[in-house]
């Protein structure tokens, strides 16, 4: 089932008026989830909205919290969440990110006390159409086991790196897991396998049915002990660069909610051989496309080449949805 996209932000908007929000606020917020799923990531848009409201309602979000400086060294600047909306959190550290970088040439913002910030990947398209390269990651709760343990003690963390480039950034947006939950929920609805191992069964064993590892909470790290370690570190320096709470403290709660997350951006627009470093990048492009892909593969892409073809595709054909949750927002 397809939607207009102008329809699906429209729902979001009159849902989240409705629920209270500011105007202002409302237009942001819908803003961003109808973008994930215009830009394919549905896990992150329609699908989550839901449990977005039933965070709010049950008081984990405050939808009126307006984020706070708390301190600032130069480049470096605390902010308080104050937990709200996640997403709306996490654009605003960006942009003050960018405006920081345009300032010092880079700038850090980590903010604690915020939201699960619904796409990673939103942030990282932020800066990249600002000129920036950017890079921003949160921890979450314990749901990840670290490498040679079957209990969850860290979080998968989702890291996102970007570059901007005129015919479209390049953007990474990854989980410290093989999947992400998004990812393995959408893979279960679809009655699919995983292309590779994700995880475990209860039993122990290595599997590429979503629905068994989901049964038994042991995701698999990406680079086995690698994205382990990763997962460990970035929890360490947004809990000490934030001030915030780290995974093991955001798991005490009953639900995710008062993460700590970092937002950088780098202004290369003040780069002195910036036109240069244009060439490169498309040197580099170029050099991947003309990569042998192994048989059946498909062509190699790079992170985020896909996602200007959905975008277009969903732009003109109307965005896909899941018919139940669809009505679920049409019904709110």
């Amino acid at each position: 089932m397809r939607v207009p996209y102008e329809q699906l932000y429209g729902e979001f908007r009159r849902v989240l008026l409705k629920e209270g929000f500011s105007v202002e606020r409302a237009e942001l917020s819908s803003t961003l989830f109808a973008e994930a799923s215009r830009d394919g990531v549905h896990s992150h848009g329609l699908n989550r909205f839901p449990v977005y409201l039933e965070y709010i309602r049950k008081g984990f979000i405050d939808i009126h919290a307006i984020p706070e400086k708390v301190e600032s060294m130069g480049a470096i600047e605390r902010w308080d969440g104050h937990r709200g909306p996640g997403n709306i959190n996490a654009y605003l550290s960006m942009g003050r990110a960018i405006e920081l970088a345009r300032t010092h040439g880079m700038g850090c913002v980590a903010i604690k006390n915020t939201n699960h910030w619904m796409r990673a990947g939103s942030y990282g398209w932020q800066a990249a159409e600002a000129g920036c390269i950017g890079i921003c990651w949160t921890n979450t709760l314990p749901n990840l086991a670290p490498w040679g343990a079957i209990d969850r003690k860290i979080g998968n963390n989702p890291i996102v790196l970007a570059v901007p480039r005129d015919n479209g950034p390049i953007v990474l947006d990854v989980a410290m897991s093989q999947f992400s939950y998004g990812n393995l929920n959408a893979y279960s609805t679809r009655g699919e396998e995983l292309p590779v191992a994700g995880g475990y069964d209860v039993e122990g064993n290595l599997t590429s049915n979503p629905d068994q590892i989901l049964a038994s909470g042991r995701l698999l790290p990406i680079g086995y002990w690698k994205g382990s370690g990763l997962s460990i570190m970035l929890d360490l320096i947004a809990t000490m660069l934030s001030g915030g709470r780290s995974t093991y403290e955001v798991g005490l709660d009953e639900a995710e909610q008062a993460v700590s997350q970092v937002f950088l951006a780098f202004d290369t627009t003040v780069l002195s051989d910036r036109s240069i470093l244009k060439e490169k990048v498309e040197q580099i492009v170029d050099d991947l496309h003309r990569s042998v892909p192994v048989q059946d593969h498909g062509a190699v892409r790079y992170p985020g080449e896909d996602t200007l073809r959905r975008r277009d595709d969903h732009l003109r054909n109307g965005v896909p949805v899941d018919p139940h949750i669809w009505q679920s927002v049409l019904n709110a």
